[in-house]
């Protein structure tokens, strides 16, 4: 999905003129993209000037940095709210399930998806 570097967005409106779903917009001359109109289609990708709208496979490490955080969060809590250190761990294995259930829904879709190119 696009995204846009905000530093390297210059506000030409490229993107926004050739979108074809008008899911882009400048706000305060900068690039914004509404992903609820979005199609993933590539366009804006392919016409920015400045390479500003960028793929989200970028921020890979920047999402999995987050859920570490927000794993290490929720632990202090469990422990913190139950009163006992060892709901930590508790709480990490449920991570775990929760990671391991959307990596299976991510591996499903894909399989799902290449038939869907197969045809």
């Amino acid at each position: 999905m696009p995204w846009v570097k905000e530093e390297d967005c210059v506000g030409c409106g490229v993107c926004v003129d050739k979108c074809p779903t008008g899911a882009i917009c400048l706000v305060d001359e900068v690039a914004r993209v509404d992903m609820s109109k979005c199609i993933r289609c590539g366009v804006c990708h392919e016409v920015c000037p400045e390479d500003a709208v960028r793929h989200d496979g970028e921020k890979v490490a920047d999402e999995v940095q987050a859920n570490l955080e927000k794993t290490c969060e929720y632990m202090g809590a469990c422990a913190r709210y139950l009163g006992r250190e060892e709901e930590k761990h508790k709480c990490l294995q449920r991570m775990i399930k929760y990671f391991s259930k959307e990596k299976l829904v991510a591996e499903k879709t894909l399989t799902l998806l290449r038939q869907l190119d197969s045809r």
